[in-house]
């Protein structure tokens, strides 16, 4: 992946653990596929889908920026 603009990385998985849910009760009540959020906890997503942040979101009781972090790129120093 390029990273000349730094990247977004999805915190699904520490928020399953704060919140104590399994990956599969938040499959049920999400109603989305257990391999998807399995994609979404090992940040394995190339294109995010907004429905299903805002699912996510709900179901966690969360905010986009708890679920979502920029990570700015690394400045390397050329000189």
């Amino acid at each position: 992946m390029n990273e000349e603009y730094g990247r977004l990385e999805i915190r699904l998985s520490e928020l399953l653990e704060k919140s104590g849910m399994s990956k599969n009760k938040l499959s049920h009540k999400a109603e989305m596929n257990w391999k998807q959020i399995d994609n979404y906890c090992n940040n394995n997503i190339t294109r995010l889908d907004v429905f299903v942040l805002c699912k996510l979101c709900t179901v966690l009781h969360c905010r986009i920026e708890d679920l979502l972090v920029f990570i700015p790129p690394q400045k390397h120093d050329n000189t």
